[in-house]
């Protein structure tokens, strides 16, 4: 099985190779089997890459809003006539089964390409009267940006990066994670097919150091970056050195609260979609999941019922709901933590080995009694392993809850609509769900409060990263002045 690109990078509008580059190589994680070999991004095509953004940057911010708009729209409308063929690679590239890619990944790209093509033309500024005099303002791109995108979602995170940056008129020099850099080049490839003029939006491949070069330049004017707490403080230090606008999406420990009123359900669906889905793989996970002591039991017989009917297997069966980790190291560190959960007396429920569907699965897993200061309660797993503990108050587990160095999301279930939004105005989070978790439409925005994040993604929110205001006052009359 190969998934061999044209070449390793998208520059300039067209595919780029320049094999001095230290190897890169593709593992499809369903058998472990090497589908593609890359190359990091030389500086000779980091520098085609910097210097053709800045070149194309002005052209493209001077199109009318408009004309910027029906590129993005044409590109978001390529990617659902190709979406079976492009989930079939975003499957091999990640080993996320099919059944997720279908829905979830590219087609949430095209979502967001459509929402601010939708926007742009409608972005305006304000005037201001001063009595005789007036002032105005002008929301202006930044200029290049960076963005850095992270394994789990990688075609998901290049288009929502891409969206706003693009639409409001700066170019945009991407690095897709060294793990998983197939679906970045597509999109390249489609937004030429789309009409962008080229060297609007560009791919370069490499590991940190790549990014490292990109977020210090000083042509760069703003920096994205999905990926971990470490990375992303090493990355914004950098950035901010250079007095750079940032957005950072981080990582996370999100807590679940299910209240004892709670549709039981719909509760352990959310739990397990909030530790599951991508085998675990996902940021905002709700991987704390407080249950009120009075309904724990049933909650915990149910949850392994559930559990143990989801099917793991190939990625590529359409019937299969439950794929691999995506690398050996990604295998060995959720390993890791199970061990130690059970080692520091956390019960388990289920799961708790390696799969035997490859060599990189590990079986859906849930801890119970688990207490806030046992490892699986403070750090951030990335894999499917579920975290279960009790609490008996209010007051008591929202003080709990926030009782991390992590903000990025928050759930509660409960029947009680008056306390669900009293408990969220209550947790310290960015992004949070009541009676439902792990929804990210592009009209909401996302993004994180304390260690896990600054700025937002997605919706009219984004378009305050991407640009920035410029305020001219204008004067009617002669200048007064006492000299």
């Amino acid at each position: 099985m190969r998934a061999q690109p044209k070449a390793s990078h998208f520059v300039n509008g067209d595919w780029v190779e320049d094999k001095a580059g230290a190897e890169i190589e593709v593992i499809f994680p369903g058998t472990g089997e090497v589908i593609a070999v890359l190359h990091e991004a030389t500086p000779a095509v980091i520098e085609a890459a910097l210097s053709g953004a800045v070149a194309a940057q002005r052209a493209w911010a001077a199109l009318k809003p408009v004309e910027r708009a029906r590129i993005l729209r044409r590109a978001a409308d390529l990617i659902r006539d190709r979406g079976a063929e492009l989930a079939f690679l975003e499957t091999l590239d990640t080993g996320k089964p099919l059944q997720e890619t279908l829905v979830a990944d590219w087609p949430s790209g095209a979502d967001s390409l459509e929402y601010f093509a939708g926007l742009a033309p409608t972005l305006t500024g304000e005037t201001i009267p001063l009595g005789g005099d007036f002032a105005y303002t002008i929301r202006e791109p930044l200029g290049v940006c960076v963005g850095i995108g992270a394994w789990n979602y990688p075609s998901q995170i290049a288009c929502w990066k891409a969206a706003p940056a693009l639409s409001t008129g700066n170019a945009m020099v991407f690095k897709p994670s060294e793990v998983t850099p197939l679906g970045a080049l597509q999109l390249a490839e489609l937004f030429i097919q789309a009409g962008m003029p080229a060297g609007v939006f560009n791919v370069v491949q490499g590991r940190g150091a790549v990014g490292g070069v990109l977020s210090t330049d000083s042509r760069v004017a703003k920096v994205s970056l999905t990926g971990s707490v470490t990375t992303g403080a090493r990355v914004y230090a950098a950035a901010g050195a250079g007095m750079k606008h940032v957005t950072m999406e981080l990582g996370g420990k999100s807590p679940l609260i299910v209240f004892e009123d709670a549709d039981l359900e719909s509760a352990i669906g959310a739990a397990m979609l909030g530790n599951f889905y991508s085998s675990g793989q996902v940021c905002s996970n709700g991987t704390r999941v407080f249950v009120h002591r009075s309904i724990k039991e049933r909650f915990l017989t149910r949850l392994a019922e559930r559990t143990a009917a989801i099917k793991a297997g190939d990625p590529l069966d359409a019937a299969t709901q439950f794929g691999p980790l995506v690398s050996a190291a990604q295998h060995a560190k959720v390993l890791g933590y199970v061990a130690t959960a059970k080692a520091e007396g956390a019960r388990l429920v289920c799961g708790g080995q390696a799969g035997n569907e490859g060599p990189l699965f590990v079986q859906p897993t849930v801890f119970a009694d688990v207490t806030d200061t046992m490892t699986l309660a403070r750090e951030e797993v990335f894999g499917p392993v579920m975290a279960v503990l009790d609490f008996e108050t209010e007051d008591e587990v929202i003080a709990r809850a926030n009782g991390t160095e992590f903000g990025l999301a928050a759930g509660v279930f409960t029947a009680d609509l008056a306390r669900g939004h009293r408990v969220i105005a209550q947790l310290q989070a960015g992004t949070c769900w009541i009676n439902a978790y792990n929804l990210t439409p592009v009209e909401m925005p996302f993004g994180a409060v304390k260690a896990s994040g600054v700025g937002r993604e997605n919706s009219k929110a984004a378009i305050e990263h991407y640009t920035q205001v410029k305020a001219v006052y204008v004067g009617m009359g002669p200048v007064e002045s006492p000299y």
